[in-house]
């Protein structure tokens, strides 16, 4: 996604089970590969990850 990822939009670079296809390869996105994860952004489920993503998505998006 050479101009980044919309709010939204899944990242093309995730896999059927969300995980990310180009995890520690050089064309990651620095914005990825500076994402921390912390027991607040992943809970414990699955569900309430994404949750807290589509969160940071809808804070974040453009107008």
């Amino acid at each position: 996604m050479p101009n980044g990822k919309p709010a939204g939009v899944r990242c093309v670079q995730l896999d059927p089970h969300n995980r990310c296809m180009i995890f520690g390869k050089p064309e990651r996105p620095a914005f990825c590969a500076g994402l921390q994860a912390s027991e607040e952004m992943c809970g414990e489920r699955s569900t309430q990850a994404i949750s807290w993503l589509e969160n940071l998505e809808l804070l974040t998006r453009p107008d």
